[in-house]
């Protein structure tokens, strides 16, 4: 198959428009249209891996953290990223980061975090701003169910556990064509007052151009009446960090102890321990510092994240306990997660 089929499953995995502004995902290095002789995935795409890749015949390198993550000016091979890049091109290897993709993606990082705790109960701790939008049209009531079902089968009227939601109200359109007009309904210069159906979805923001491709496909009008609106709803489904329960309170000690074995982590940094038992657990792997606050308000009694720094800890304020476990090890079992997806789209 070619490289470019591997990135259309990839997709499936890891929505590209799920991705932070301030990341570097998707293809960074290769020719998408070329045959891939093998994947080979891995948590950085360093060095080692790209010889790796090279003894297993692997021309696809599947990695989580982006190798390349700011802007190159140079690339002569001073630093450990330009000689990837430099191993990589020569040697006619793709490279194809997920990264914060796979962050945000309810089944992704967190997910894979929770499930490893055997938390139960989860949901996204720091929802997605500014990811829906909202399309309002109108349309003959003859055409509605046309139009509405085009819009579902293509992204629109999903929010949380639901599908093909719409509101759909009933009003008077009115209209006048004029000499270069072709109306669906009346005659041109004819003034045209009639029933029509306004039609309410919301849908991501990434599906828009494909929305309004349904929607010009399906609707009977030659010029067709819509509104897009920007809202402020956080997407429940998509977000950074998880937040859930363990199926049975453990003191913080015992917790600890607990997070070690099942995240194999040689250490944990923490902050002091409130004396309450531990409940709720809020995760974020890899950097998380800025959810201190949010898993605070969503009362959890242990944040687990990573790179704490010093005054991070004082902001647990002792109404959770703070724990960094490693930024490596908050995300470790993620690239058996990347493999198993692909051997099940891939090789079934």
């Amino acid at each position: 198959m070619k490289i470019k089929e591997i990135i259309s499953v990839l997709e499936q995995m890891a929505p590209t428009s799920y991705a932070e502004d301030f990341d570097n995902i998707g293809l960074l290095i290769g020719n998408q249209e070329n045959e891939a002789t093998g994947i080979l995935v891995c948590h950085d795409a360093l060095e080692n891996v790209v010889d790796e890749a090279l003894a297993k015949n692997c021309n696809v390198i599947v990695c989580f953290h982006p190798i390349i993550f700011s802007g190159l000016k140079k690339i002569t091979g001073k630093n450990y990223v330009e000689r990837v890049v430099i191993k990589a091109i020569q040697n006619n290897i793709a490279i194809y980061a997920v990264h914060t993709a796979l962050d945000n993606h309810k089944e992704g990082v967190n997910k894979i975090f929770c499930d490893a705790l055997g938390l139960i109960n989860t949901k996204i701790l720091v929802p997605k701003q500014n990811f829906i939008k909202k399309l309002i049209t109108y349309t003959t009531p003859e055409n509605a169910v046309e139009v509405r079902n085009a819009l579902f089968e293509n992204g629109a009227g999903k929010i949380g556990n639901y599908e093909n939601c719409s509101f759909n109200s009933q009003g008077i359109g009115t209209y006048m064509g004029n000499k270069n007009s072709n109306p669906e309904i009346g005659e041109r210069f004819e003034f045209v007052e009639g029933n029509e159906i306004k039609i309410e979805v919301t849908f991501e923001k990434h599906l828009e151009s494909k929305i309004l491709k349904a929607l010009f496909n399906a609707h009977v009008y030659e010029e067709v009446a819509y509104e897009i609106y920007d809202l402020q709803n956080a997407h429940q489904n998509i977000g950074l960090g998880m937040i859930g329960e363990l199926k049975n309170p453990m003191e913080e000690k015992d917790f600890l102890f607990f997070v070690k074995d099942k995240m194999k982590v040689e250490a944990i940094r923490h902050s002091e321990f409130t004396e309450k038992p531990i409940k709720k657990v809020a995760v974020l792997g890899g950097s998380g510092s800025f959810a201190i606050k949010n898993a605070i308000l969503a009362g959890a009694d242990v944040f687990l994240t990573a790179d704490l720094k010093y005054h991070n800890f004082y902001e647990a304020e002792n109404q959770l306990l703070l724990a960094d476990i490693g930024h490596f090890e908050s995300e470790r079992y993620t690239k058996n997660y990347i493999v198993d997806f692909l051997r099940k789209k891939i090789l079934n």
